[in-house]
Formats: C-alpha cells, sequence, structure tokens
C-alpha cells in the first residue's frame, strides 16, 4: 500500500491528493470507501509526511496512514516529502506529482478545496491541477508516458459552498470514522494539543453530523460533497443522476 510509485504497476481509477495524512479520511474517506465496493481501484498522495505536526512523529503517521488506507480499501498510498507546513507550488513540487500521476493513471483525481483556514489545504488544490495539465505534456520527459486525468474535482467539506454534487455514503460512515481513529497519535484525548485538537469523544459527532447535512442536501442519510469547475455534458436527460422529487 505504500509502494514505491517509480517501481510499482499499480494503475488507479481514482486518486485523492491531499496535504496531509488524515486529510483524505476527512473529506473524501467515504467516497474512497463507496467506489472501491464498485470495483473501482482508489488510491491516496499525500504531499507531506506530518513532521511538523503537534502530536505524534512522521513515523507514527507513516504507520497510521497505511492502517487507515486498509480501512479504505485503497490498492496504493504514498507520502511525498514536501515540507509539512510548507508546501509550495513550484516546477519541482508539480513534476514531483507528475510522476505519480504517470505511474498510477488516474482517470479522476480529487483535490482539497482551493479556499481553506490551513496554507497548505489551500496551495494543494492549484499545484495538483497544474501538475495534472503537465502530467499530459509529451515534452515534458519523466521516463513515462503522458497522461492527463480526464476529470478534477474538489473535496469541499469544510468549504462554505454549494456542492456541485455530493456522494451518498450510508452504508460506509462507520468505516469512515475508523479510518480517521486509526491516526491514534492525533485524535485520542491526550495532553499535548489539548487545546487545539477535537475532544476524542466529540469527533464522531462532529463528523457524523456534517455527514448528515450533506447527506440531508441529496435526500439520503449520509453524504459527502464536491465541487467540480467545468459545465457537465448531458446527452440522455433520463440518465441525469439526481434525486427523485
Amino acid at each position: 500500500m505504500t509502494s514505491d510509485p517509480s517501481t510499482d504497476s499499480f494503475t488507479a481509477d481514482i486518486l485523492a491528493i491531499a496535504a496531509h495524512r488524515d486529510d483524505v479520511e476527512q473529506t473524501c474517506g467515504g467516497t474512497l470507501l463507496r467506489m472501491a465496493a464498485r470495483g473501482l481501484r482508489t488510491a491516496i498522495l499525500d504531499l507531506t509526511r506530518g513532521e511538523a505536526g503537534t502530536r505524534g512523529t512522521a513515523e507514527d503517521r507513516a504507520r497510521e496512514a497505511e492502517e487507515a488506507a486498509r480501512i479504505l480499501g485503497v490498492g496504493w498510498r504514498q507520502a511525498l516529502d514536501m515540507p509539512d507546513g510548507a508546501i509550495e507550488n513550484t516546477c519541482e513540487n508539480r513534476l514531483k506529482i507528475v510522476r505519480v500521476l504517470r505511474e498510477l493513471r488516474p482517470r479522476v483525481v480529487i483535490l482539497p478545496y482551493w479556499q481553506a483556514r490551513h496554507p497548505d489545504h489551500a496551495i494543494v488544490a492549484p499545484l495538483g491541477y497544474e501538475a495534472c495539465f503537465l502530467s499530459g505534456l509529451a515534452k515534458i520527459e519523466t521516463g513515462t508516458k503522458p497522461h492527463r486525468p480526464f476529470k478534477i474535482v474538489y473535496a469541499s467539506l469544510y468549504a462554505d459552498v454549494r456542492p456541485s454534487f455530493i456522494v451518498d455514503i450510508t452504508p460506509f460512515i462507520e468505516q469512515r470514522h475508523a479510518s480517521l481513529m486509526a491516526y491514534h497519535t492525533q485524535y485520542a484525548t491526550q495532553a499535548a494539543g489539548g487545546a487545539l485538537f477535537v475532544p476524542e469523544e466529540e469527533i464522531r459527532e462532529r463528523t457524523v453530523a456534517e455527514a448528515r447535512h450533506y447527506g440531508l442536501l441529496a435526500g439520503v442519510k449520509y453524504g459527502e460533497p464536491f465541487v467540480q469547475k467545468e459545465v457537465g455534458l448531458i446527452d440522455d436527460l433520463t440518465l441525469l443522476p439526481v434525486q427523485s422529487l
């Protein structure tokens, strides 16, 4: 699950890219579970290793991320070496992501929404978008064939924005919670960072309430929201993926 992208032969249908280990679990973990249940190949690319976190170490986060990936049913997970708390949209960092995109060849990429409180989260949206574009350019040499994902969507759970669509995660709400709680050093009740972190007993209540809110918008029990920038094209109105009136 944490294999080297330069040697691994795994290809993904869906790749979620995030700044930190545990970001994906919070924002689109239920969606990855649903896609895996449909037989799609899912993957996660974390851009940092968590060395600047208040709680735990990068080594702790690596072990916890592997356990979370197992719970989410993803086939591949890797962390790059961008500095935690100081991700920049540079040519070097774009090329690091390009190499992964060309190895995994995902059809869909999930990125964080482009407005966020944490600077790392906000910068990953344009960084990931530009990497997806560059990945399709044949004259950018990485030793692997060019590949441009078909679709980019943005996980907007923490953004004050109307979603473009919502994924029904109702059957997977418990597994999603379990994947987040795999990060024991982050979310277990402890003295370190007590003023910054939500108490362990409140995590489930808050995350389930958020999922319930978005589920209600779509007429299901629990949901995860996404934004897409492009206008969709439909050629058969009877196939529109919306709830009935």
